[in-house]
């Protein structure tokens, strides 16, 4: 890829971690879980602490990745290999881990990606805050998953043609 393009990918990569992560931690600074299962319900209480620890554990990802972007950015000479190892890290570990989190408390219906619903449906019915953090994180990773599409495969895929251990 283009030095040029992978510093603009960069750009607006780091933008966008960015803007998840301050959503993400104004969320989990202003939610706890007994504000959010207010029922005392055992099973929600479960869903609830699954999904706060898989959002704390996707806003450190997005942090590293960020600060990892910005180093990239503020070297004096971009370095496409290591800016582009970074990238490949973003995909596999910041828009991985929002697509499949660990406890699995939503998950995507591919079904309605192109009927212009939102594609993400809950295990259990969550609060208000829940949902809406949820679907506006879902459209900045669906941009981040177009955008970084070449770092699922094809960046390896490449690397190995070219003899490199990734």
């Amino acid at each position: 890829m283009a030095v040029f393009n992978v510093k603009n990918i960069c750009d607006s990569t780091r933008t966008k971690l960015k803007e998840t992560t301050a959503k993400m931690e104004l969320f989990l600074n202003q939610n706890s879980l007994a504000q959010l299962n207010v029922e005392n319900d055992p099973a929600m209480d479960e869903f609830y602490r699954g999904y706060l620890q898989d959002t704390r554990h996707l806003l450190v990802f997005c942090e590293v990745a960020y600060e990892k972007l910005g180093v990239s950015l503020r070297r004096p000479t971009f370095n496409v290999d290591f800016s582009e190892k970074v990238l490949y890290e973003v995909y596999h570990t910041c828009v991985n881990t929002f697509f499949y989190p660990k406890n699995e408390c939503y998950s995507e219906d591919g079904r309605y990606a192109y009927t212009g619903q939102d594609a993400i449906r809950f295990r259990k019915k969550p609060s208000r805050e829940v949902r809406d953090l949820t679907i506006e994180l879902s459209k900045v990773f669906e941009e981040l998953r177009e955008d970084l599409s070449y770092y699922e495969t094809d960046y390896i895929t490449q690397r190995r043609m070219q003899g490199e251990k990734v």
